[in-house]
């Protein structure tokens, strides 16, 4: 598992006459908490409005290898849903989806959060290993992603 954090970085340079460099400064800033819920709040209103972000897609599959910060797709995925997004509090962003009787049916143990509906396409945000959890025909499992900007 990674610790993620938003990073602001700012350049700033300073042009005397004519066209000369007269001082320049870079470095991080910090991301205030304002700012993380502002972000988190339009995550959130993006993937319920707007056609163009649809990061709101959770998937299932049944691979246990573990996740690394280079996945693209979960190992075997059986199903995606699209989940209904929403900002929890302050910095953070919630997915939930909910896989209904007949919808990745298996033995869970892997789940990522997508950009797409398509099975086996689109960008792939987040992904967790976790325990196997059998899941039945008539069984109805509800999956929940955070995003937390700290």
């Amino acid at each position: 598992m990674s610790d993620s954090k938003i990073i602001g970085k700012w350049w700033v340079t300073l042009y005397g006459e004519p066209g000369q460099i007269k001082e320049e400064r870079h470095g991080t800033n910090v991301i205030t908490t304002d700012g993380k819920s502002y972000l988190a709040g339009f995550l959130a209103s993006a993937a319920a409005a707007a056609s163009t972000f649809t990061m709101n897609y959770i998937a299932v599959g049944t691979v246990a290898t573990g996740e690394d910060a280079g996945d693209t797709a979960l190992g075997t995925e059986l199903n995606r849903v699209a989940g209904t997004a929403s900002q929890v509090t302050g910095g953070i962003y919630r997915v939930t989806g909910t896989f209904t009787s007949g919808i990745g049916t298996g033995a869970i143990v892997e789940y990522g959060l997508f950009s797409t509906a398509t099975t086996g396409a689109g960008t792939i945000f987040s992904r967790d290993t976790e325990a196997v959890v059998n899941k039945g025909a008539n069984d109805t499992l509800v999956v929940i992603t955070e995003v937390t900007f700290s």
